[in-house]
């Protein structure tokens, strides 16, 4: 508590008050040894998370674990292992030994791989989700992604209210798919007093998915997806009950004039509970750049309230990210988070700092303060300059360097 709140700039106290009233969480297994245990929720630093792991198509260690490396060099406060293919258990115990900040899992994904064989994610069984939350909980998962407000009333929202792009969470499909094969109300939901158990015994944080999210700006804040968000928001009362700590995950694809009210909406309905979310990306168009698009969202969606943004790589929709992908998914969504803390009033010294170098064409410096130094340092080499006090944009017509001494000597 002392480490973090220095981090924070807060008394510990207060950041005490937070954690107990469930409008910020610590996710911190005790087993995850070498973490540095960050916080995440009101009046805290905005945090952001990097997806990474392997597919079905598209398996190797060694790629996800430099993933891990790069995503924290350049500024992840967690990581999130999404793993689907190869041996997902050895690579998520070398991805939890790699990472000094928080690990997410979404235990649904290795329990339907596991199913496999009996034909398919139809054919899981309540007791294989179950223990493979445990299996993760012993491996040191600090936070796990569980669609728990995907159930048969809410999935049933979906037919009477068509979509364009109908079911777009992983997580959410194969639960969809299952009650609908099988009759049965979803596990995570019926029996979530024992989900709240395991969480409890085993100190990990709810991450309370949204299965059912837009997965375009035309679907964004449909009543699937707020009907959805009205079972979360009587979860986490269930979750602060039971002395668990639980967030809520957000949309997805929202239009800028939309951010706001989602925002508005979580924290009134989750009476605060931090809120989680992807991107948004605020258009469609962006293949490609989707990094973009969610990085726009994402600061709007962080000035207003949201708490943990979930990067957006150049290749969402796409295929899976490279470690490439992966280092301008974290930049894009930390320069979001971080000018949310500035709008906020926080984080501002930085960009002082930033202004104080290139004022003094101290370029050094400002290759230090940047978010990645190196391509700073690329960029301005690149061209080369006639002179080391200019760049090769403006050269001696440089606006600072013509008015610099008629300023000062007044």
């Amino acid at each position: 508590m002392k480490g973090i709140a220095k981090d924070e700039g807060i008394e510990p106290d207060k950041l005490r008050r937070l954690v107990r009233s469930g409008r910020a969480v610590i996710p911190s297994n005790p087993r995850h040894k070498n973490l540095k245990p960050c916080a995440i929720g009101e009046n805290l630093r905005v945090k952001i998370n990097a997806n990474i792991g392997t597919s079905r198509d598209y398996i190797d260690l060694r790629e996800e674990l430099e993933k891990v490396r790069v995503a924290i060099q350049f500024g992840a406060d967690a990581i999130m292992d999404l793993s689907t293919g190869g041996d997902i258990r050895d690579i998520r115990r070398k991805i939890i030994g790699k990472s000094t900040v928080p690990v997410g899992t979404v235990p649904i994904y290795e329990t339907v791989c596991k199913t496999s064989k009996r034909g398919g994610p139809v054919n899981m069984e309540d007791e294989d989700l179950f223990k493979t939350i445990e299996e993760h909980a012993k491996d040191g998962v600090d936070f796990m992604t569980v669609h728990c407000g995907v159930t048969q009333q809410t999935a049933a929202s979906l037919l009477k209210h068509k979509r364009v792009t109908g079911v777009v969470s992983r997580g959410g499909a194969l639960l969809v798919a299952w009650m609908h094969k099988n009759g049965l109300e979803n596990p995570l939901y019926k029996d979530y007093d024992y989900l709240l158990e395991l969480a409890k015994e085993h100190e990990f944080a709810l991450s309370l998915g949204d299965g059912l999210r837009p997965g375009s700006i035309a679907d964004a804040t449909d009543v699937p997806q707020l009907h959805e968000l009205m079972v979360l928001g009587k979860l986490v009362d269930r979750a602060r009950d039971a002395g668990v700590q639980a967030m809520v995950e957000g949309p997805g694809h929202v239009p800028l004039n939309q951010i706001e009210a989602n925002v508005k909406i979580e924290k009134s309905v989750c009476k605060g509970a931090p809120f989680y979310v992807l991107g948004p990306l605020v258009t469609d168009i962006g293949a490609g750049y989707d990094h973009i698009t969610g990085a726009i969202g994402g600061a709007l969606a962080a000035y207003f309230g949201a708490d943990f943004l979930c990067y957006v790589t150049p290749s969402e929709h796409l295929s899976l990210p490279t470690v490439d992908d992966v280092k301008e998914g974290v930049i894009a969504s930390r320069i979001a988070a971080h000018a949310a803390d500035v709008a906020k009033g926080r984080g501002a010294a930085w960009d002082r700092r930033m202004s104080e170098a290139r004022k003094a064409f101290d370029w050094e410096r400002m290759f230090a303060l940047s978010l990645d130094p190196e391509k700073a340092r690329n960029y301005r080499a690149r061209r080369g300059s006639t002179s080391p006090n200019v760049c090769s944009m403006c050269g001696d017509l440089c606006a600072m360097k013509m008015v610099d001494k008629l300023l000062d000597d007044q």
